[in-house]
């Protein structure tokens, strides 16, 4: 197959050579895995470089690095391969309606179970969609975003303008924070909240984080002081850690249900003064995909 471009043609070979390349990192890898010849891929590799008008690789030791341009290329790339995949596992099955695909981008210190609470939606939407998620750091995620590998990003902070071409926050709305910790830690805490966390064991976001800067803030405002005992960006990891005893740990108030069912959590109190903010990040100013829609208007609905 090939699609006729500015500078020649795009050759769908050529394409799948130079992704199991950039996936494997190796030519001498790719090879054996299509069992093509090393000097046959490397030709048609490079006729796909001139096809495309820049270099894709640059060497690196003994293995291949992808340069800028060929990792703009590698997400286009490893998006055609798996459509091609499922075009000929759709031509051997019945037939029927193509799943649609929803590539999200999820920011680490986000929150799990918020993230599953906002994609439900979208996992029961009818017709089925397919879900990807993809964690990282909002920056480079925004920048998948911007080149179109991701089509939503979940993020506890706004994305910055004009950092990796235009994008827009949808604020999906706030919560307050429940603290909880585990029964036995739970029963030592005997003064009013928030005096009883005072000189708590804690386990909190890394001071990277916008909820820590509010909860650091609204500390020094209560006039306590936690002990953490532990900082973490992932907030699935803070949870775990919490569970085992180690701390009282912050929770949005709107999951705060859940993580005391699936923890064995004890609420210990809670505030509205620190909220977490939640956002859906695109690269359209509206929601154009169906899912992202049905995600949308189930959180109007509980508004």
């Amino acid at each position: 197959m090939e699609i006729n471009t500015p500078t020649g043609f795009l050759n769908y070979h050529h394409l799948r050579y130079f992704w199991a390349v950039a996936r494997e990192g190796s030519l001498r890898r790719a090879s054996e895995l299509l069992r093509v010849s090393q000097p046959s891929m490397s030709a048609q590799i490079g006729l796909l470089e001139e096809a495309l008008g820049e270099d894709l690789f640059r060497p690196r030791g003994r293995s291949l690095e992808l340069t800028e341009f060929g990792q703009m290329v590698y997400g286009y790339a490893d998006e055609i391969i798996a459509l091609g995949t499922e075009l000929q596992r759709a031509a051997r099955q019945a037939p029927g309606a193509r799943a649609l695909r929803l590539h999200t981008g999820v920011v680490d210190s986000f929150p799990k179970l918020m993230t599953y609470d906002i994609l439900r939606p979208a996992l029961e939407h009818k017709p089925a969609v397919l879900v990807t998620c993809h964690e990282g750091k909002l920056g480079e995620l925004v920048g998948q975003l911007h080149s179109h590998r991701l089509d939503l990003v979940l993020s506890d902070e706004p994305a910055s303008p004009g950092t990796h071409g235009r994008v827009f926050n949808h604020p999906l709305g706030t919560t307050g924070i429940t603290f909880c910790a585990m029964p036995g830690l739970a029963k030592t805490l005997t003064k009013r909240f928030p005096r009883k966390l005072d000189g708590a064991p804690a386990v909190l976001p890394t001071q990277n984080s916008a909820l820590r800067r509010d909860l650091e803030r609204w500390f020094e405002d209560s006039g306590v002081r936690p002990n953490v005992v532990g900082e973490f960006e992932d907030a699935a990891l803070m949870k775990i850690v919490a569970g085992g005893g180690a701390g009282i740990v912050p929770v949005p108030t709107v999951v705060a249900s859940e993580a005391v069912e699936r923890y064995g959590f004890v609420p210990v109190g809670k505030t509205k003064d620190v909220e977490v903010r939640f956002y859906a990040i695109t690269a359209e100013r509206r929601f154009a995909h169906p899912a992202i829609r049905a995600i949308t208007a189930r959180l109007r609905k509980r508004e």
